[in-house]
């Protein structure tokens, strides 16, 4: 990541009441945003830059004022320049949920409790202002996995037939997504924030929402890519979802549909990130991806999608995660 400042900065800065501020880069994710800590005496708060035109900062503050509208707690927006992608955000300070974990492992089922507790609330409310997670734009994503990685892997597949299956596998999905829930679509540790306690918790990352099905945001937190969450974990924290959210019988048929959808995007978001990006620390995580991916391949609900792998993918790299990759 580039520690140069961005043009305007100081401007921006100084208009916002934040003149002088000491300017400090923060490690940076896997999108061309990037983000600095900036101090003026006691005071802290995070800049966002989303530098067009690869970044567009306005989806984010859409998300982010309605979040914060409704009583979810997203980092308050203090100053915007939307067409120089520059934003100054609430600085929620360093106790992520991830790194917290790592340090603090007895306290796992009581934060994941919190993180489901947050999630309840979210899909008690009316959807947001947002497009609809289309047929369409699952299958959009879901092709990453055959644009990138079967292509590193030199498979020749059926990619009609890998669109027919999914089309088969998520259409009666969009009926129990009606009239739907915001769905933040990348819900997990790394993107969640400890403020002040276990049970306060701090959204990160959400500028991509869509109005979907509830079971998305809950795989994305239970069959996290980037640490492992034991299976006896997500099984009673799925179980503690649905005492909450009574959200009908076919949930956990849902719930891994979504999570092979996401999953297999995953794959293909990671090799891209290695292939297209120049990032291949992402194909350490393929494994657990694809652990996740072959779980929820095992539900006769994706028994289109499983026949598709089982034709087109050799046994081989399936029982390597995904088989190895030449950096």
């Amino acid at each position: 990541m580039s520690d140069k400042l961005p043009d305007g900065v100081d401007a921006f800065l100084a208009a916002a009441g934040w003149r002088d501020a000491v300017i400090e880069p923060l490690a940076g994710d896997a999108s061309f945003r990037r983000y600095f800590r900036v101090q003026r005496g006691d005071k802290t708060a995070m800049l966002m830059d989303a530098p067009p035109p690869n970044e567009d900062p306005a989806p984010f503050l859409r998300a982010a004022k309605w979040l914060d509208a409704n009583g979810m707690r997203a980092p308050y927006v203090l100053a915007e320049d939307a067409a120089r992608g520059l934003v100054l955000l609430e600085d929620f300070g360093d106790v992520r949920m991830r790194e917290y974990l790592d340090s603090w492992a007895d306290d796992e089922r009581e934060i994941y409790r919190a993180a489901i507790d947050a999630l309840t609330d979210l899909h008690r409310l009316p959807p947001g202002p947002f497009l609809d997670y289309s047929l369409s734009e699952y299958i959009r994503e879901v092709k990453l996995f055959i644009d990138w990685y079967c292509p590193a892997q030199n498979l020749y597949v059926d990619g009609a037939g890998f669109v027919s299956a999914w089309e088969k596998t998520l259409g009666d999905l969009l009926s129990r997504q009606r009239p739907g829930v915001t769905v933040l679509r990348d819900y997990h540790a790394e993107n969640i924030m400890l403020l002040g306690g276990l049970h306060k918790q701090g959204l990160l990352d959400f500028q991509d929402a869509l109005v979907g099905h509830p079971a998305y945001d809950l795989v994305s937190l239970l069959q996290d890519a980037r640490r492992d969450v034991p299976p006896e974990l997500e099984g009673d924290m799925f179980d503690y979802y649905v005492a909450k959210a009574a959200p009908g019988d076919d949930f956990l048929a849902d719930y891994a549909r979504l999570g092979a959808q996401r999953n297999a995007k995953i794959i293909g978001i990671f090799v891209r990130l290695w292939k297209r990006d120049g990032k291949p620390r992402y194909l350490d995580y393929i494994p657990r991806v694809w652990a996740h991916l072959e779980r929820d391949l095992s539900h006769p609900a994706l028994a289109p999608v499983a026949a598709w792998f089982d034709a087109n993918v050799p046994a081989e790299l399936r029982a390597a995660g995904g088989g190895s990759f030449t950096v």
